[in-house]
């Protein structure tokens, strides 16, 4: 049954008190101001808050390196060895993947760059890449570099999935018809699954298909979407995908990153890949001396031993993820950005419109505000008052509700400040 929301404070109090998992925000620090208030935090999309839990994680890291030494690697409490082990599980659970499918590893572009030494193997008729027109910059370069790699021009090789005139979100018939025209040259797909401007969550499985029935490899960049969304990796069928982890899952700034690659290829020894010790057969990989034997699936796309203290803060939020489960945290997302959208869409004003898609089947928690004549003070205002968000040229403030730690009275209170500053 649908609620019929109410724009009062005490309607947003009664949908916290009715929150199953609003206890969770206990569990994270609450950046305050100078009286001890805390702040209305809805940049999520670009660095989730720190878990409580994540300093108590990493100390005993810290802890064990000093009573072990290098013995750590095996007496540790979590020994260091297989430390990537303890993350699979959970990480496969959050994207919809089997746990040979995932492994925690590097950064995102570096695992992007990885993947297509695999997944992108061009010939002179079949080298293209599709990617949409406002992809986050780091994709648009890493395919531009790829292209300029394997000796081809981007200015002929890239191809941009664009939204229609006078329209911000795309859509999946106009990349139907570029598959259609240059399908036959298009060698790779490599698609955001959920935007970073305007917050479209794509249909993944949807893209996968198009792109195979034309013979094209296809990834997806997770980066806005793992933790966010459910995007049901394994079943959508998509060759690769890769995301960063401290936005939506909270393992703090410049974290390691995840890499997905479907079960179809865990076994193809004669998938080009770039190698290092980490990708050998974990039984012999301490004898020095043995021909590389890469392990099947994900993991054997490891290069070097990980850094243990960044696996610590994933693992404390991984923790917390499987203590409320996927499906529960996409139940309040829809709640509590629906109730987000009905409050903007109360204010009286033709200075803002929200140019997510308005069907919570098709975006996460992000909302992206366009501010007409792109007047950035709107955004200076909202941050003078507390109030976090992220500002996009050239006019976009992007706001994150994460049901993991956001209330019901946060995304009340924030829309009272802006309709008060607009």
């Amino acid at each position: 049954m649908s609620i019929q929301f109410k724009a009062s404070l005490e309607f947003a109090k009664s949908l916290d008190q009715n929150d199953s998992i609003a206890h969770m925000r206990n569990e994270f620090h609450i950046p305050k101001d100078k009286n001890g208030n805390d702040w209305i935090y809805m940049c999520g999309n670009s660095l989730g808050l720190q878990p409580k839990s994540t300093k108590t994680y990493i100390n005993q890291e810290l802890e064990d390196w000093a009573n072990f030494g290098v013995e750590g690697h095996f007496e540790a409490k979590n020994p260091w060895m297989p430390y990537h082990e303890f993350l699979t599980e959970s990480m496969a659970k959050i994207v919809g993947a089997k746990p040979i499918e995932v492994v925690t590893m590097n950064t995102l572009t570096t695992n992007l760059h990885l993947l297509m030494v695999s997944f992108y193997q061009p010939t002179k008729t079949k080298f293209k890449i599709v990617i949409e027109s406002d992809a986050f910059p780091s994709d648009k370069y890493a395919v531009e570099s790829q292209l300029r790699f394997h000796g081809f021009d981007p200015k002929e090789g890239l191809i941009e999935w664009k939204p229609r005139d006078g329209e911000e979100l795309l859509r999946m018939e106009d990349l139907e018809n570029i598959l259609e025209v240059q399908g036959d040259e298009v060698a790779l797909l490599l698609i955001g699954g959920v935007n970073y401007y305007t917050g479209q969550y794509l249909d993944i499985k949807k893209i996968a298909e198009l792109g195979h029935a034309k013979n094209c490899m296809v990834g997806i960049d997770l980066a806005h979407g793992a933790g966010n969304i459910s995007p049901e990796l394994h079943n959508s069928g998509v060759d690769f995908a890769a995301w960063c982890t401290y936005k939506y899952l909270n393992s703090g700034p410049g974290s390691l990153a995840g890499l997905f690659v479907h079960e179809k290829h865990a076994h193809n020894k004669s998938l080009n890949k770039f190698s290092g010790w980490w990708s050998h057969n974990k039984s012999t990989r301490f004898n020095m001396r043995q021909e590389l034997d890469v392990i099947p699936g994900a993991e054997g796309y490891q290069l070097s031993n990980p850094p243990i203290l960044s696996m610590a803060a994933i693992k404390a939020s991984l923790d917390m993820f499987s203590k409320v489960g996927m499906t529960a945290l996409r139940e309040k997302s829809q709640l509590l950005t629906g109730y987000f959208e009905y409050l903007i869409h109360q204010i009286d004003t033709d200075r803002i419109r929200i140019i997510t898609p308005k069907n919570p089947k098709e975006r996460g928690c992000q909302l992206s505000i366009q501010v007409k004549n792109a007047d950035k003070n709107l955004h200076k205002q909202l941050t003078e008052n507390n109030i976090i968000t992220d500002w996009r040229e050239p006019d976009v403030i992007r706001c994150a509700p994460v049901p993991m730690y956001n209330s019901f009275e946060d995304v009340f209170r924030m829309v009272e400040k802006l309709k008060t500053l607009l």
